[in-house]
């Protein structure tokens, strides 16, 4: 049985301005933009990896969700606490500034790490800890 990575979900607030940062400054490609009852969907992803999609979606996409929740979810992106994810990178550094020259807050600079990567992080748009990871040479 072969498992793998399919799709992954990122809340934003905000789409254009994700769309601008992912596409724009990370070079990510817009692969699906949808509109349903008043939402928006939009699925970004790496040309080198067809069958992997990042979502870009609301933070509440459920209708069922509560006013008081919602809310809830607003405050936990605002502070960059529901979703987070790492990328990997052939080049830490060059991207790093790639990225913090965008005016991306940086959350970290490059550093290697014991565990084997040499790593930065930022936030989007949105709040969402975003982590770039390049193996260290052995």
């Amino acid at each position: 049985m072969n498992i793998s990575l399919s799709q992954c979900f990122i809340a934003v607030d905000d789409h254009d301005k994700a769309i601008a940062f992912y596409r724009d400054v990370l070079g990510l490609e817009v692969r699906n933009d949808v509109g349903f009852e008043g939402m928006r969907w939009v699925t970004v992803g790496a040309p080198s990896q067809p069958d992997v999609n990042i979502v870009l979606e609301p933070p509440a996409a459920d209708p069922n969700t509560s006013p008081a929740d919602k809310q809830a979810m607003a405050e936990l992106m605002a502070k960059g606490l529901l979703r987070g994810v790492i990328f990997s990178t052939d080049d830490c550094d060059a991207l790093f500034e790639r990225v913090s020259a965008s005016g991306a807050e940086v959350l970290q600079e490059p550093t290697d790490q014991p565990y084997g990567v040499r790593d930065c992080s930022f936030r989007d748009p949105a709040g969402n800890m975003l982590r770039f990871n390049q193996p260290l040479k052995k």
